[in-house]
């Protein structure tokens, strides 16, 4: 049902190419067909899709979230850690009820051989999540600023009539929004839908969650190991109830078959030990790697958070820009509705973040990871720096080497 068209616009475009929007394609529509009205359609109860929807419904707009699971928090593809750095510049994440949340004070990080660093800075430290509950919150408090939340509703296209776009769903009228925003994850129904940039590097995770595991308390366990997770590393944490330990590695055209965490458990059996129990709960998911796509918006569309390939090229980690764009994204549909920017598509795009030096040691990590120059470089000045970046921002005081 899509028509393309040349109304595309890239956050990597010079201001001068996106200045005036074109008109998007027509499409037939049945006139005799309602439609519900709204200012801003979301598609997508992510992490980037409420702070959106929120910000929006607060600025005044009409707001609807369509959400294809049956609740926001299910089948995640997320470990849920949260820096410190979006607690700090996120105000809706200071109403999260406590019990949601636990810090991890610093970062323990192993070699191939095993042998560790412990890496800390002064007054920064992580939050470990309840990630399923948390976007459970999040939609509960999304309600409350009057969004319309439908769980269980699959996005199939948009059609763009007369000025809007119309969403048909299986279940009632179709729904016409002035602006619709896609935040539904890494394979985007909606940037398929509009003719956008489509994520196609990713890295493959699996995370098993597991009661009563031993682990030194209070530390986010990284270990780096070429053969067991190339181009990323295995984790270990005590979270919220339960205690995390995964694995994620980078996925080639070739790469087939499942990726088990029996190896790595058996190689850190002796700093991380799962117990007797088996897990109970398992996820595993794609990663976007890629960085920021180069076609994210047309005509009164955009996209947010993994749809965008708005996540870290190094520590694929994405809740921080997700929840911070989102709401700017949010902010800025409201002043377009309201007569006073430039549709967003236009100019909000081009403020994504690029992540140029993350995409520069994602690119280092891919040809010249080295499990010999891990072990015998762990623990030096260089490497410090290195993972103060990754970590910390440079935040760091410098390891403890074991």
């Amino acid at each position: 049902m899509h028509a393309s068209s040349s109304c595309l616009f890239s956050p990597h475009a010079p201001s001068s190419s996106s200045a005036a929007p074109c008109p998007a394609p027509a499409f037939v529509s049945d006139p005799g067909l309602a439609c519900t009205q709204v200012d801003l359609l979301v598609i997508g109860a992510s992490f980037a899709g409420l702070a959106c929807a929120r910000a929006a419904a607060k600025a005044g707009l009409s707001v609807m979230v369509l959400e294809k699971k049956t609740a926001a928090g299910a089948k995640l593809h997320t470990t849920g850690i949260i820096v410190k750095d979006a607690v700090d510049s996120v105000p809706w994440l200071a109403e999260v009820p406590p019990a949601l949340v636990r810090r991890i004070e610093g970062v323990r990080l192993y070699a191939p051989d095993m042998h560790h660093v412990d890496l800390h800075a002064p007054g920064y430290w992580f939050w470990a999540t309840d990630a399923p509950a948390l976007l459970d919150w999040m939609v509960d408090s999304t309600r409350a600023c009057g969004v319309e939340v439908r769980l269980g509703t699959l996005f199939e296209q948009a059609l763009w009539v007369n000025g809007r776009w119309e969403v048909p769903v299986a279940q009632g009228p179709c729904i016409r929004a002035t602006y619709l925003v896609g935040a539904d994850g890494p394979h985007s129904r909606v940037a398929k839908a509009l003719g956008l940039s489509r994520n196609t590097r990713f890295l493959y995770g699996v995370e098993h969650e597991y009661q009563g595991a031993r682990m030194a308390p209070d530390l986010l366990h990284c270990f780096i190991d070429k053969q067991l997770a190339p181009g990323y590393i295995g984790w270990a944490l005590d979270g919220v109830g339960v205690s995390q330990i995964g694995l994620a590695r980078r996925m080639g055209r070739h790469d087939t078959g499942a990726l088990r965490l029996d190896p790595l458990l058996r190689k850190i059996a002796p700093v991380v030990s799962p117990g007797d129990a088996p897990p109970v709960a398992v996820r595993a998911g794609m990663i976007p790697c890629g960085g920021v796509l180069p076609v994210v918006a047309r005509e009164r569309a955009l996209l947010v958070g993994d749809a965008a390939g708005m996540v870290s090229p190094v520590t694929a980690g994405g809740i921080h820009t997700a929840l911070q764009h989102g709401e700017r994204a949010g902010e800025a549909v409201a002043r377009f509705v309201r007569g006073e920017v430039d549709d967003p598509a236009t100019w909000f795009v081009r403020g994504y973040p690029r992540f140029l030096m993350k995409r520069t040691l994602r690119w280092a990590f891919d040809h010249f990871q080295s499990d010999w120059m891990f072990n015998r470089l762990l623990g030096t000045a260089p490497m410090r720096r290195a993972a103060e970046l990754v970590y910390f921002h440079r935040k760091g005081s410098g390891p403890v080497a074991r």
